[in-house]
């Protein structure tokens, strides 16, 4: 019998393949349905153009906004001084090569603005709003 419990280690599934099959071939059915918490949606990137946001209800009830498209950028010359500037483009994407050709908005990412080359400090997603600090002026 010391093959059967090894055997049962092999079989085990992990718990979100419940819409899956269970290792006899039979149909295995979720005992319940998903929690509020367990709830997820799409991924929000935003990108260059006007600015429009969308609501996201976190735990507690708080809502956030996150940012779907953004045509400004909060930037900063690094002196304390911010202002308002025009983003042009995404130059670069360190979190994924894909959203630097899609122009996908991220922190970390470079941006092209009115005022010059900017890093992304801000989560736009999270924030609702594109912060940024000056690398390059123009």
């Amino acid at each position: 019998m010391e093959g059967g419990s090894e055997r049962r280690d092999v079989l085990t599934r992990p718990i979100e393949n419940l819409v899956k099959r269970r290792p006899t071939g039979g149909r295995s059915r979720p005992h319940r349905g998903r929690r509020a918490y367990e709830r997820d949606g799409y991924a929000i990137e935003p990108v260059v153009g006007a600015a429009t946001r969308r609501a996201i209800r976190r735990r507690g009830g708080h809502v956030t906004a996150g940012a779907i498209t953004a045509d400004f950028a909060n930037v900063s010359d690094g002196s304390g001084k911010a202002r308002k500037s025009k983003i042009i483009r995404v130059k670069s994407s360190p979190a994924n090569r894909d959203y630097q050709r899609r122009g996908v908005i991220t922190k970390g990412s470079v941006l092209d603005t009115e005022a010059g080359e900017a890093l992304v400090t801000s989560r736009p997603t999270a924030d609702g709003v594109v912060n940024a600090v000056l690398t390059s002026k123009k």
